[in-house]
């Protein structure tokens, strides 16, 4: 009996996981019907199979990336791109599950095939696999479709999971969790011994510790990051704070502190580029009495820059050049779901801060640690940090140097992986 039960084990698992998933799928079909954004999910994985059905052929060599969205999507670019230049044998093909990933990326040129991952359901896992026929597997930081997983490894497939953290409140390390899909990777490549350690006290002993991927990703970012005359003319030698990924709950907290160092010019890129979004921000720097211009408004040459202080980037792909005419930056999202990109401003060697949702970011966690980085909850904690850094010159600059080694002193992972998966 005990010889058959990790089998019939599966057998349960894939059978309670796949009702849960087509109840998920069903949802997601209802909500298509009054939300765009799963019009567009729905929309693009009907259309999968027609594009790998036209863009892979039988004779194909096929790696296969998968990223849920954009920040996964970055993660996985500096194997793609090495991939690419290496080993032109094969053939890219990169899947995304969310519109905010794939509806910026789909015309990413460094895969040859773009598109959505169909929901992990049984038929459409069959189908997807059938078509794109993939050698290789990889699977960036999060994501553990387990009926991909384990349909895949059964075909042969080679798995990987790259960046990835794992953590004890995890749902693999529930009571009622089960490790199957993680069992099925050919190796999974961490970021920190924590997760190492964690994975292996419950059997699953594959594991290189390597850092994130996302580190080599944006340090080729800095590089080959061009001058933005739009932005040279707005700051003017003075010196100026960055609001990446704002949300408006930050801008709440430091807007009106900009009212008050007048100096100082402001640089806002908010997440979310709409019409409602911009408008609160202009009504929170009118209450201010701070007069701003937009970035594309002096691109265009509609507007000059005179005498604002504040500069808005009405537009995507920006932000990453931006920092670095940046001497302290500001992390977004940390009152919400939690922070974002925090690398991308640190690379420059300037200090970061961020609101209090950062637990779960090792980076951001490494900094704060190092120095390099700085968590306020409030707009009177927002102060106390800022008057500090502004007012002593060389604790700033140490800040700084702090970020910026910690980024550079823990780049490789890219390598590490690729050299493992593809040379080894």
């Amino acid at each position: 009996m005990t010889r058959f039960q990790p089998k019939f084990m599966i057998r349960l698992y894939r059978i309670i996981y796949s009702i849960g998933l087509y109840a998920y799928a069903l949802a997601v079909i209802v909500a298509s019907l009054f939300s765009n954004k799963a019009k567009k999910l729905v929309e693009g994985m009907i259309d999968t199979f027609r594009i790998l059905h036209a863009e892979i052929k039988p004779e194909d060599r096929v790696a296969w990336f998968h990223a849920a969205s954009l920040g996964e999507f970055e993660q996985g670019r500096p194997l793609m791109e090495r991939l690419r230049k290496e080993h032109p044998e094969y053939k890219i093909l990169l899947t995304f599950f969310s519109p905010s990933g794939y509806e910026v990326r789909k015309d990413y040129h460094g895969a040859d095939v773009v598109c959505y991952l169909p929901f992990d359901t049984p038929a459409y896992v069959l189908t997807f696999l059938r078509l794109a026929h993939p050698e290789i597997g990889i699977f960036i930081k999060y994501e553990f479709w387990s009926n991909y997983l384990l349909s895949a490894h059964k075909r042969g497939v080679k798995l990987y999971s790259v960046s990835s953290i794992f953590r004890p409140g995890q749902r693999f390390f529930r009571w009622w969790g089960t490790m199957i899909p993680l069992r099925q990777f050919d190796h999974l490549f961490v970021q920190n011994e924590q997760s190492k350690q964690l994975l292996q006290a419950h059997g699953v002993n594959n594991v290189t510790v390597v850092g994130d991927t996302r580190l080599d990703r944006v340090i080729a970012i800095k590089n080959a990051a061009a001058p933005l005359p739009v932005v040279e003319q707005f700051v003017a030698g003075s010196p100026c704070f960055i609001a990446g990924s704002s949300w408006g709950p930050d801008e709440e907290i430091y807007i009106p502190y900009f009212a008050q160092h007048r100096d100082w010019k402001l640089i806002i890129a908010p997440h979310v580029i709409s019409a409602v979004h911009l408008k609160s921000i202009d009504h929170l720097l009118e209450a201010s009495g701070l007069k701003a211009v937009r970035y594309t408004e002096v691109e265009s040459g509609r507007v000059r820059v005179t005498d604002e202080q504040v500069m808005i980037v009405d537009c995507f792909g920006k932000l990453s050049s931006i920092y670095r005419y940046g001497m302290i930056a500001l992390i977004g999202g940390g009152f919400g779901v939690g922070i974002h990109n925090v690398p991308e401003a640190a690379v420059y060697g300037i200090p970061v801060v961020f609101g209090p949702k950062n637990k779960k970011f090792q980076e951001a966690q490494a900094l704060l640690r190092q120095g390099g980085a700085f968590e306020y909850i409030d707009a009177p904690s927002f102060a106390a940090i800022m008057d500090k850094l502004i007012t002593d010159h060389p604790r700033l600059e140490t800040a700084g140097k702090k970020a910026g080694a910690y980024i550079n002193a823990n780049a490789g992972a890219a390598d590490k992986c690729f050299e493992y998966i593809f040379n080894k």
